[in-house]
């Protein structure tokens, strides 16, 4: 497929940017919704030629496509877009945000009472769960069948199911 040096630019462009692409699985819409200046099916070809050279990687999943810069597509769209070495996709990036959680009143959670102080969450521990003494019956019954009771499975004509039905 022909497409103008503008559009692939513009591809390439936000696909080295971000790291990372996305298109719904519609040939026929107008513009891709992130560049807004390109069509749908030209960003899907151009993944597609991408992803036969294996410079991006593709997930489809609920009619998008979801495209991923391998090491070797980042190298092949600097030496495009005449990029230096120290400009890296968005993906490659370290976050600035502090890895371990803030300790302190409030921190990440509602105000109330410690975690030490709460009464248990599901009801207390399971001693009242078969029985038991709780509210699920009387003391150590487990609840099944009366020791007396004796299925009886009758062979024959008079049954369902698979059982073999004689004539």
């Amino acid at each position: 497929m022909l497409i103008p040096k503008k559009n692939r630019v513009e591809v390439y462009k936000y696909l080295f940017q971000e790291g990372v692409l996305w298109a719904k699985k519609d040939f026929n819409a107008p513009k891709h919704p992130d560049i807004e200046t390109v069509p749908n099916l030209q960003v899907i070809k151009l993944m597609q030629s991408f992803k036969s050279r294996e410079l991006v990687t593709e997930r489809y999943a609920w009619c998008h496509y979801y495209w991923y810069l391998t090491n070797e597509g980042i190298e092949y769209l600097r030496e495009y877009l005449n990029l230096p070495a120290e400009i890296v996709p968005a993906t490659l990036k370290k976050s600035t945000r502090p890895l371990s959680r803030p300790n302190g009143p409030g921190a990440g959670r509602p105000d109330g009472p410690p975690r030490g102080d709460r009464p248990p969450r599901f009801g207390g521990d399971r001693e009242g769960y078969r029985g038991g003494g709780g509210r699920g019956g009387g003391g150590g019954d487990k609840g099944g069948a009366p020791g007396e009771f004796n299925p009886e499975f009758r062979g024959g004509s008079g049954g369902f199911g698979r059982g073999g039905g004689g004539f």
